[in-house]
């Protein structure tokens, strides 16, 4: 399955990230806002390393690894991984399982609704809401790309635990998350690294700083360690980091 940048689904109706362009003299914190949710697709591709490779991760494990049951996306942003499962499918000419969207953003949400029935995917249904507590049933394959991280950390593991629940046996979470490193030397080098990519892909030096301090307690990543105990914790006995690029990576779990 490939991706086409620009040309893709991936960018329907995106404008360029410039949402930090601007000096400002308070920085408030990150919100997934109307403003961030019009440039969200550019903003992912130029700020999150290899994010298309991660859909196609999950468009292999789709043919490779799903057996049957619902898909859920949680936190599923603008709607593109739910295209992109519908896409798997159709180009492996097989029945389309029941999908499901949810993210606390409406614009979010609008975003998405508008992206996936241009693309002729109206049975997909879309919700907005909090992930703490949303229903989920006869789950074959449970995504979070990127949303747990934001989330408070004592709510994961009870997010972790109900994710597994609902998952049939046999089925599949994929997690992908930005993550600190055990030793402080490493993890500044990565850091340092990371802004190297932003710069690469057209960042200025005050747009990564104005971010990075809008992100400043509200993305919270933790150690692959910590991760993938909190997985085992929840239940998955059956877990591997599957992708890695410095410190972001991409779990798989399986029931």
């Amino acid at each position: 399955m490939s991706i086409d940048k620009r040309s893709s689904s991936f960018y329907f109706g995106s404008m360029r990230d410039e949402v930090f362009k601007k000096h400002r003299d308070e920085i408030s914190k990150f919100e997934f806002n109307d403003d961030v949710a019009q440039v969200f697709d550019d903003m992912v591709d130029r700020s999150i390393p290899n994010y298309h490779e991660i859909h196609k991760i999950i468009g292999d494990l789709c043919r490779r690894a799903f057996v049957s049951g619902n898909i859920y996306d949680l936190g599923c942003s603008t709607g593109s991984t739910l295209q992109i499962i519908a896409q798997a499918f159709k180009k492996m000419d097989k029945p389309r399982p029941s999908m499901f969207g949810v993210d606390n953003s409406n614009a979010m949400i609008e975003r998405a609704r508008k992206k996936l029935d241009s693309f002729g995917l109206k049975d997909i249904t879309l919700t907005t809401g909090d992930i703490e507590g949303y229903k989920m049933n006869d789950a074959g394959m449970i995504i979070m790309n990127y949303t747990l991280q934001f989330l408070e950390p004592s709510s994961r593991p009870e997010i972790l635990k109900n994710i597994y629940d609902s998952l049939k046996p046999g089925g599949l979470f994929i997690l992908a998350e930005k993550i600190v490193c055990h030793d402080d030397q490493i993890d500044k080098l990565l850091i340092d690294l990371y802004y190297d990519f932003k710069r690469r892909n057209g960042y200025t030096e005050m747009e990564i700083s104005q971010k990075r301090d809008a992100l400043e307690n509200v993305l919270r990543p933790i150690t692959p360690t910590a991760q993938i105990q909190m997985m085992n914790d929840a239940g998955f006995k059956k877990t591997e980091m599957i992708f890695r690029w410095y410190n972001f990576c991409c779990y798989l779990g399986i029931k």
